[in-house]
């Protein structure tokens, strides 16, 4: 092999590296942008949910101080019917 032929095959194999170092970069850039996309998702995921957990919570206390109002209702209801039939 004379030394022409020598550095052209170090040539086409150096080329060939590069192709293939180039497309792996590429690939790498296209997972890392899969990644900032799911990265993203969550976040708006996240925000979703925490929004609907404060809706959620407020629903709850509102519904708690509304318990209490009933629970209060029904038991001033059930002191009338007991003076009103203690008259009796």
């Amino acid at each position: 092999m004379s030394d022409t032929d020598s550095v052209e095959s170090a040539s086409q194999r150096l080329v060939h590296a590069l192709d293939a170092l180039e497309a792996a970069a590429e690939r790498r850039r296209e997972i890392d942008r899969g990644h900032v996309t799911q990265i993203h998702a969550f976040g708006s995921d996240r925000a979703r949910l925490a929004s609907e957990l404060d809706h959620a919570t407020a629903r709850s206390r509102g519904l708690e101080t509304a318990t209490r109002e009933v629970a209060r209702r029904v038991d001033q209801a059930i002191e009338t019917i007991r003076s009103v039939l203690a008259e009796k």
